[in-house]
């Protein structure tokens, strides 16, 4: 039951307020009541980070039914706690936590999942891990630079003379894309069937979720992972100098390697995480720049590796992780239970004033910068290298190419909090 002591904090968003919570949690947690799908939430949620990060170390969001931390040494040790981890039924079974039976229609989605990196915890993990970090070592990403580097130039080439482009839609989706393409070596003329596979199946992370997108989700997994099988199944037969063709012949130290459902599972999780991370991460950067330092473009130029860093810290692709009590903890001074959920709101980590001076305003010199927005700890984000050189090539061509580049019409976020985004972004030059 959702009770308010006397002094309440209002936010500037109609029908939002912060009280205390008392619950089953054991604790007077303080609340943060605001609905994740609030138009003007997904368009800036960074004020009301800040209202969260106000109210204390811990805080309990009432609409997603679970506690969150929201400043950044928090969020950052707890990302590395190995207390907490991405599942809890390796350790408690759904009886032990009161959990229903999974639903029917989802398992094969639930199937596809149960070799998912981002889902797995060790000693599974570990073996997992150990071989996708292979492919990205240094010298294994770098070599990908000169064909992100050419596909980058054709992009621009094909919009360049119009003097107007979509930088979401002509430049950043068809790049991602392409380079995971290429990287998991599929043909890059395939990429808007890989697109509409991503997007259906991301789409059931979402806040407003509901059984129509959950039934485009198992369709879309049945259908990516048919078509992964077959390119396993080539590679097995002839390799390839591949990402596929290194996790088909790879092997540990007892000659073990991967099977068909984790090498697809792998393919697939590249493909979705790295493509929808990526455009969104080069689309939230771009507009950043344009509005905060509209002049940059020699700057972008001269340091493109230090405008990435700022442009995952200022506005992430990615809100939140999740993690699951693995054993009864105290966090905060707040008990958590074995099952309990916690959310680790990256993107409020990423502003707050503790840790970064002057956190709203975009400063691309800023050294260090510790941002958390592909994880720490055992999960941190395995294709970190890619996505980081990808973004650097293409936002130096893209400056390069069109120094008088400016914002041309109001940019359209995505209608998604969790997975920050924007649906358009017009410029011209």
């Amino acid at each position: 039951m959702l009770k308010r002591r006397a002094r309440i904090t209002r936010s500037p968003y109609s029908t939002k307020l912060v009280g205390r919570w008392h619950d089953a949690w054991m604790a007077a947690t303080p609340v943060f009541d605001l609905d994740p799908c609030d138009p003007a939430f997904v368009r800036d949620p960074y004020p009301l980070y800040a209202a969260m990060r106000d109210l204390g170390r811990v805080c309990a969001w009432r609409q997603l039914g679970h506690r969150c931390v929201a400043r950044y040494d928090d969020v950052n040790a707890l990302l590395r706690d190995r207390r907490f981890g991405r599942q809890i039924l390796h350790v408690a079974s759904r009886e032990e936590l009161g959990w229903p039976a999974p639903a029917a229609h989802l398992g094969p989605f639930h199937d596809f999942e149960r070799h998912s990196l981002l889902e797995l915890e060790p000693p599974r993990h570990t073996r997992l891990r150990g071989f996708v970090n292979a492919a990205f070592l240094p010298r294994q990403v770098d070599r990908a630079a000169a064909g992100i580097e050419r596909l980058a130039q054709e992009l621009v080439d094909g919009f360049a003379g119009r003097g107007t482009c979509d930088v979401v839609a002509d430049y950043a989706a068809p790049l991602a894309v392409g380079v995971i393409a290429e990287f998991l070596g599929v043909p890059r003329d395939l990429g808007p069937r890989l697109l509409a596979w991503s997007h259906d199946m991301v789409a059931i992370y979402q806040a407003r979720r509901d059984r129509a997108i959950e039934d485009r989700t198992v369709a879309a997994t049945g259908e990516f992972s048919a078509f992964m099988r077959e390119v396993v199944g080539t590679r097995r037969r002839e390799p390839r100098d591949d990402f596929l063709s290194q996790l088909v012949t790879a092997s540990d130290g007892a000659g073990r390697g991967l099977t068909d459902d984790e090498i697809v599972t792998m393919g697939i999780l590249l493909l979705n995480a790295g493509h929808e991370a990526t455009v969104h991460a080069l689309g939230n950067g771009v507009r950043a720049i344009l509005e905060h330092v509209p002049a940059a473009a020699a700057d972008v130029v001269a340091s493109p590796a230090g405008h990435v860093e700022e442009m995952l810290r200022f506005d992430a692709p990615l809100h939140m992780f999740t993690r699951y009590a693995l054993e009864d903890v105290e966090v905060a001074g707040e008990g958590f239970r074995r099952g309990d959920v916690i959310g680790l709101l990256l993107a409020s980590a990423n502003r707050d004033p503790e840790k970064f001076a002057a956190p709203d305003r975009f400063d691309a010199a800023r050294s260090p910068n510790p941002h958390v927005s592909f994880g720490a700890g055992i999960h941190a984000c395995v294709g970190a290298p890619l996505a980081r050189l990808e973004m650097q090539v293409a936002l130096r061509v893209l400056f390069e190419r069109l120094p008088g580049l400016r914002i041309a019409e109001p940019p359209r976020v995505k209608d998604a909090w969790h997975f920050r985004g924007l649906e358009s972004l017009r410029v011209a030059w």
